[in-house]
């Protein structure tokens, strides 16, 4: 890896500003806030003139959102791309852990840096290290898994409104670059407008909006809610980006006709589909063998990149347990290209190719059935009263 990838640790950096705020005094007029801003582009004026007015936006993914990851999407027409989420406290006082997890190169922009944080002077510390290498520092308020439960960040930080007020003051105010959130939504909606008007008080300049809650993950995700977004939207003044319900190309225009965001960011569907915001559908071998020499020019640990083509490949592999062991037992990108060659070979028959579409079709179809009757079986209950008691959401 060159120099140029390899983060700076003996930069000075200027004392910090400290934001101290109170719960009653959270919300603040756009001037109010801005006077205590450094001098810089924010909200729709940099959005469009250093962003370019992105409409796809690539998520950030724990351990996917790497470099190479990034490139390949770009290839295929992404306009923002979201590091994975870093540690802040990690990220701030651990020089390895920087080098390992923070990669980038000149062609990797428009970037945005995530961290998750509950600390405001940590957060501060990483983001300075980033903040000429990047174009905006974002703040994670959308991890809904039980390690953010446990370490106090995520969505589970949305119930501590004085404390994000405080992470976002302390960004907007100290750094060269803007800072983004990424929140998820409240079952009360206007909640949820309350507290996106409180990040744009803070100083957020543009809004990554999950119309999901905490609790909608897993096998509950069930839809993301794009009505909210389009309240956050017509009611905030910076640039709201909608991310939920995109399974396809054909949802991006829906979901930016619903919402009416400046873009749409999309997460599991694009691991699925790197090439999602253009329109096609390459072959998944060749998308994987695209990556692998992106993984040679930006150099990615090979658990990362196994995941990716496990990913990509996924439903070829589901008719081929063998080469799908054989991909789980490469060690090295010279192991692995054979491996996809070897799928491609198989998958070219004919006759496997018919079978296996019937296959799928099928199978899409028993999904769509499930789903129907789980929806009758829902309104059964809502209209009839069935139970006393609501069952268990969890």
């Amino acid at each position: 890896m060159d120099d140029s990838n390899q983060l700076k640790d003996d930069v000075v950096h200027p004392p910090v500003t400290e934001t101290h705020v109170s719960i009653d005094h959270l919300v603040q007029t756009k001037e109010e806030s801005n006077k205590t801003g450094m001098t810089k582009q924010g909200g729709y004026e940099f959005y469009e003139t250093v962003l370019k007015s992105p409409k796809y936006v690539v998520a950030p993914m724990v351990d996917q959102s790497f470099l190479a990851f990034r490139m390949l999407c770009r290839k295929y027409e992404a306009q923002l791309c979201y590091t994975p989420m870093l540690h802040s406290k990690t990220f701030a006082w651990d020089a390895t852990y920087r080098k390992k997890f923070f990669t980038t190169a000149p062609e990797d922009r428009p970037l945005i840096v995530q961290f998750c944080a509950n600390d405001p002077k940590a957060l501060l510390q990483a983001a300075k290290y980033v903040e000429d290498r990047c174009d905006a520092v974002d703040i994670n308020l959308g991890c809904p898994q039980n390690i953010a439960r446990k370490g106090n960040y995520g969505a589970f930080l949305m119930e501590n409104a004085e404390l994000v007020y405080q992470l976002v003051n302390i960004l907007h105010v100290n750094l060269k670059v803007p800072v983004f959130c990424k929140m998820r939504v409240f079952k009360d909606e206007e909640a949820t407008l309350k507290f996106a008007h409180m990040l744009e008080s803070a100083g957020c300049q543009c809004l990554v909006v999950h119309g999901r809650t905490k609790e909608q993950k897993g096998h509950q995700q069930g839809i993301a809610n794009l009505d909210i977004i389009r309240r956050i939207k017509r009611e905030l003044k910076i640039p709201v980006i909608s991310n939920g319900n995109i399974q396809e190309y054909g949802d991006i225009q829906k979901a930016l006709d619903a919402t009416g965001a400046d873009g749409v960011m999309s997460a599991e569907t694009i691991l699925k589909n790197p090439a999602l915001f253009s329109g096609k559908v390459p072959d998944p071998c060749d998308l994987c063998q695209e990556y692998l020499d992106f993984c040679v020019k930006y150099p990615t640990k090979f658990k990362y990149a196994r995941t990716h083509m496990l990913q990509i490949l996924k439903e070829r592999l589901d008719y081929h347990a063998d080469i799908r062991e054989s991909m789980n037992k490469a060690n090295s990108i010279e192991e692995a290209r054979p491996v996809i060659e070897r799928l491609r070979e198989r998958y070219s028959s004919t006759t496997n190719t018919k079978q296996e579409t019937r296959d799928i079709q099928l199978r899409e179809a028993r999904k769509v059935i499930k789903k129907e009757k789980e929806q009758r079986a829902a309104d059964d209950l809502w209209d009839n009263s069935i139970f006393d008691e609501p069952k268990n959401e969890n």
